[in-house]
Formats: structure tokens, sequence, C-alpha cells
């Protein structure tokens, strides 16, 4: 990174030092649930009353957001809805997990995914310094997912655009995302 990307060597090492392996982590990724469940254990989880009520509340609040995003991408708005709506659940439950934290643990102590999660810890430190974020504050998935449509670091400096024109990419505050129909399809 110091290297190849001119980050400072100082800066960095303080910054991994600051991560905490998580064995949290460790036990999800030994057991993740797309893995154990099957199809109709899945179905109650993401269709029921519940879900398809504030689905379409969702939808109703987002519609602008969402038909541009679909004009820009070729990507249907309901399949951009659903997306949000089985990940995040329309983007309020986008993560507790420190990234740095997640990608650092599956980076060095996890060797089945270890060079998937350095190539995505590199990413993420280059997207933070990109974007002016602190890579201590953000929080998202077990995995170092992000934002409401749970990208992963280098999905997110990918395909993630600025949907609302104002200077910035924003995938945790809903209603303010866009995707690339390649990311969907």
């Amino acid at each position: 990174m110091a290297g190849g990307y001119g980050f400072k060597k100082r800066a960095l090492r303080k910054l991994l030092k600051s991560a905490q392996s998580q064995p949290a982590i460790l036990d999800a990724m030994s057991k993740p649930a797309e893995k154990a469940k099957l199809w109709y254990e899945y179905r109650p989880i993401f269709i029921n009353e519940r879900r398809i009520r504030e689905g379409t509340e969702f939808w109703a609040a987002h519609r602008e957001a969402l038909d541009q995003a679909s004009i820009k991408t070729g990507v249907a708005p309901e399949y951009l809805a659903a997306i949000l709506g089985v990940e995040t659940y329309y983007g309020r439950l986008t993560g507790t997990y420190r990234v740095l934290d997640a990608l650092v643990t599956l980076s060095f102590d996890y060797p089945a995914r270890e060079k998937f999660f350095r190539e995505e810890l590199e990413q993420f430190l280059l997207l933070t310094r990109d974007a002016h974020l602190n890579p201590s504050t953000l929080k998202g998935s077990y995995a170092g997912a992000m934002g409401a449509p749970q990208f992963m670091p280098s999905n997110y400096r990918r395909f993630a655009v600025d949907a609302d024109a104002n200077g910035r990419i924003d995938l945790w505050t809903t209603g303010r995302m866009c995707v690339r129909a390649s990311v969907i399809t």
C-alpha cells in the first residue's frame, strides 16, 4: 500500500494495529446462513406481510430515485428495491461490525479466502482515502460488505455512483444509492 499507492507507512501501521480480530466473524464465516438454509426456510424471512408492506412504503417514498436509477442502469426499479429489501431491510440494517475489523480478520485469520479479503482490504483503504472517509468508523457486515446494497469495497469503488449528483457517493443513506446493471445481472 505504501509503495504502490503512496500510503504513509506509519499511518497505515497505526490503522492496521487498531483493527481487532473478531472471533464472531470467523464463526459466521464458518457457517453462513446462505449455505445452511434451503429456499423454503428463507422464504418466510423475505416474503411476509411486514416486508411487503415496508417494501411498498419504501418504493413509494423513493419512487423518483428508484426510477432515475432504473433509467441510468437499465435495472427495473422493483429489482433495485428488492435488493435493498433483502440485503438490509431497505437500508435500515447495514451492519454492526467495523469494516476495518472484518476485513483485517478475514485477511489474516481466515486462510480459506485470505487472498480475496486482502484484495478487499486494499480496495477499502483506497476507497476511504479517495472518498475522504474514516476507515475506523465505517460499519458493515461480518464479511466487510457496506451500505444499503451491501457492496464489498471493490464493487463500491467500481459500481457505486453519485445518484443525487451532490458530489458524494453514499450507499449508507437510503434513497441516495444507485447501482450499475452489471452488479445486479
